[in-house]
């Protein structure tokens, strides 16, 4: 009889514990939202790094004009690499 109730309490314990991080989970993302965060929303058009293959959110990447034309990279490492791929 002890041992059942030691065993219902442990599980009762767990179980609350799951809960109570599973709502202080969704609070936090809603908080995080609320804020603005640093990812952009969907539908936002992205470059592709010619060096690497990466793709660049355009407002955070590395730009160098070449001509008309603006190509863009995800670091100055990428950027310097093109110059003298090109050079």
């Amino acid at each position: 009889m002890l041992t059942r109730f030691a065993l219902f309490l442990l599980l009762a314990i767990l179980v609350g514990r799951a809960l109570w991080r599973l709502l202080d989970g969704i609070v936090e993302g809603a908080r995080d939202r609320s804020r603005g965060s640093s990812v952009p929303g969907r539908g936002v058009s992205m470059v592709r790094d010619p060096v690497c293959g990466t793709f660049v959110v355009p407002e955070r990447a590395v730009t160098l004009v070449n001509g008309r034309t603006t190509v863009s990279f995800c670091s100055e490492a990428c950027k310097d690499k093109y110059r003298a791929r090109t050079a």
